[in-house]
């Protein structure tokens, strides 16, 4: 798979119309076929898992961005499907509380980041405060900020600090994977409509999801803003296809499992002493009767 297709260069302007297209699917046709590629890509993210609890030197995080019904729940259940919870962990960012308003935007994310040896994933993200609060500025307005920052500097400012965020992470062994699923507007509101015309799909919707697709083209500026700014070497965004949700799924784990196997993962190797000792306990445990 030539997964160079789906990185936003650093620097470069984004055109999510002109540029990406959401039912992209890479000469796949068959979901069988897309299927069983994924199953192979799940046993091989499980095996990377096990090393990289066990070396306990790097942590992941896995950040996905995307409106309203494009399969981010669904991707993170199935390519996910096979790790091993005691190492993996998954943090949904909501609307801020009224403590997470009291510190800075990136507080709420620090405190979720994967320790060494975990996966973490990010089901939305810090980036919201540069989407969502964009997009609707009286959300901005709530953060009671300081009259120096309620500048038009701000994104800029914004994307400087997230950069800088992730620049820091990256270095201190936190490899940073970015994805964003990128949906059309006709899928979005197909996947709508089935969830109000389905009853056990019915809790997945609500009437704020419909007003907000009426910010359709404020969301996508803002969006091809965030790539163009934050897109670097070190921690680059992925804009993968979701009109399909087998070949989204298929996408995110073939980038993950690339990803992991470039960190050369290795169990740890044990001192002469302790494989002494090893020696010692093996010999007890033949000798009893």
């Amino acid at each position: 798979m030539n997964q160079d297709a789906f990185i936003v260069p650093p620097g470069s302007k984004v055109s999510l119309r002109k540029n990406y297209d959401p039912a992209y699917q890479d000469g796949y046709h068959e979901k069988a076929e897309a299927a069983q590629e994924l199953q192979a890509n799940i046993q091989q993210l499980a095996k990377y898992q096990d090393t990289l609890y066990a070396q306990n030197t790097y942590a992941l995080l896995i950040i996905f961005q995307a409106m309203d019904a494009a399969g981010k729940d669904s991707t993170i259940k199935h390519v996910m499907s096979g790790v091993n919870p005691q190492g993996f962990q998954v943090f949904s960012f909501k609307a801020p509380s009224d403590e997470e308003l009291d510190h800075d935007y990136l507080w709420r994310a620090t405190k979720a980041l994967p320790e060494r040896g975990r996966i973490g994933i990010f089901n939305r993200s810090y980036y919201e405060e540069t989407l969502v609060v964009r997009v609707h500025p009286e959300l901005l307005r709530k953060q009671n900020l300081p009259l120096t920052y309620k500048s038009d500097q701000i994104w800029k400012q914004r994307f400087e600090e997230i950069n800088n965020f992730e620049k820091y992470l990256v270095n201190n062994g936190v490899v940073v994977l970015k994805f964003f699923l990128n949906v059309s507007k006709d899928e979005q509101k197909k996947r709508f409509l089935e969830r109000i015309k389905y009853p056990d799909k019915n809790w997945k919707f609500s009437v704020n999801d419909v007003r907000e697709r009426a910010f359709w083209d404020d969301y996508m500026e803002a969006y091809e803003e965030v790539f163009q700014h934050t897109s670097t070497d070190y921690a680059p965004w992925y804009i993968i296809p979701a009109n399909r949700k087998w070949y989204t799924r298929l996408v995110v784990s073939d980038i993950i499992c690339s990803k992991l196997q470039q960190l050369n993962l290795k169990y740890p190797t044990v001192s002469e002493e302790h494989h002494q000792e090893l020696l010692k306990a093996k010999n007890i445990l033949e000798q009893e009767v």
